[in-house]
């Protein structure tokens, strides 16, 4: 295991799956280490005309299935641990939905909200500048990720086409539809956690009017809020990262994504039952569906048993330790692990790509059926291995996705086979 609490913690749960199948032990080895780590210093110009630094990193963690597949994420708190953790967790995710990527990741450690329009320009083309070597559409393929959007993919890929001096638009996802985006990415990560829930509703005890708490309000926080509420769902509580609101009878969805466009926090709404309260109220809201979306480790081992959702819908990574897992699951709490529930991002990324190198796009119907069905799919067959192994659902997820690694690690032969 290696240092870290972050990283060792996925690992740990790679351990655990292994014990449940027949693995030979060079995949495990393949699997514990990054293939590929690289850190830079990023150098740029400031409006002010003084030049400033940035730490960035790019993990390739494992390519036996196909080119690594990550987002980038602008975060004043990212560091190598952090974005090589991302990365396995990747790497496990696209095994569970079954596309040819391997995983990857990639960070620069700032606040950009810090930077002006024009810095974090000059910020996304110097990343692409870096790191020209390592991405590809063939070998390593960027996305958004945490304080990233489709503009700034878009100028990371104009940037990447200047070096190639072609238009190469595969080598990023999540760009601009102007720019060979795909229609439905802005959405993918919650709706496909929302078609994962409502494929296993009633295995999960799930019905009509479920009353729902999301933590974190970003991109994926409200898109899943909109879609659970357009169903009849009651949203009881949100939060942000500048505080939380709970109203037992539903708050009212689009006037708090309103709020967000405008650059308001949560706790701007107001209303009859609404009341500001806190995030660790968020976490243990009475309610039968929990939605952390946010960042990793926001339920751990101190306020775990607080939870009292029936199910956890993990839209963040890692936001649940190994520790508060041990605690939900002795409580009878069902956690729809991250490498499964957040995967709509990734889907839809791997559609952006495909119809980028064919030349060819779909129409938004085709592209939400085709993720609805990889989605239940997936879900189904880790539910299946979940019920017959008697593990967690996220155990279940591991021991799926590392069925398929060690499938595609063992065709290159084992030390079973070298050894005759």
């Amino acid at each position: 295991m290696l240092d870290g609490h972050l990283l060792g913690g996925a690992l740990s749960r790679l351990d655990e799956a292994a014990r449940h199948i027949q693995i030979d032990p060079d995949v495990i080895e393949r699997l514990k280490y990054a293939r590929e780590m690289t850190k830079v210093r990023l150098m740029i110009r400031m409006d002010d005309g003084s030049r400033k630094s940035f730490i960035a990193w790019r993990c390739r963690y494992d390519d036996t299935r196909g080119p690594t597949k990550g987002g980038i994420r602008f975060h004043p708190d990212a560091s190598a641990e952090e974005v090589e953790t991302l990365a396995f967790w990747m790497t496990m995710k696209c095994a569970v939905m079954d596309l040819p990527y391997g995983g990857g990741k990639g960070a620069v450690r700032l606040d950009p909200r810090s930077l002006s329009r024009a810095e974090l320009e000059r910020l996304s083309r110097a990343y692409v500048q870096a790191f020209s070597k390592v991405i590809g559409p063939d070998r390593d393929i960027p996305a958004p990720d945490v304080y990233t959007n489709a503009m700034i993919m878009g100028w990371m890929a104009d940037e990447y086409a200047s070096i190639r001096g072609e238009p190469v638009p595969a080598v990023i996802t999540g760009k601009p539809i102007a720019l060979g985006g795909s229609l439905g990415r802005n959405d993918a990560t919650a709706r496909g956690g929302y078609y994962l829930v409502n494929r296993l509703a009633a295995d999960l005890g799930l019905g009509a009017g479920m009353r729902v708490a999301v933590q974190g309000f970003g991109n994926a926080g409200q898109f899943i809020a909109e879609l659970l509420a357009a169903d009849g769902h009651r949203i009881v509580a949100v939060s942000d990262s500048r505080g939380a609101v709970a109203c037992e009878a539903g708050l009212d969805v689009a006037a708090l994504i309103a709020l967000k466009a405008e650059g308001q926090p949560v706790t701007a709404l107001t209303g009859p039952g609404v009341a500001a309260v806190t995030d660790a109220e968020v976490i243990g809201a009475a309610c039968d569906l929990l939605v952390p979306a946010a960042l990793e480790d926001m339920i751990h081992g101190g306020n775990a048993g607080s939870v009292r959702a029936k199910v956890v819908l993990e839209l963040a990574n890692g936001p649940v330790t190994p520790e508060a897992d041990r605690i939900l699951e002795a409580r009878g709490t069902v956690v729809l692990p991250d490498i499964l529930a957040n995967a709509g991002g990734v889907t839809v990324s791997y559609f952006e790509w495909v119809q980028n190198r064919q030349g060819y796009y779909w129409t938004l119907e085709e592209i939400q059926e085709r993720l609805r069905s990889v989605m239940e799919r997936e879900g189904a067959r880790i539910w299946a291995i979940a019920r017959e192994k008697h593990v967690s659902v996220r155990t279940a997820a591991y021991i799926h996705a590392l069925k398929r690694l060690a499938a595609a690690i063992e065709a290159h032969g084992t030390q079973q086979f070298f050894a005759g």
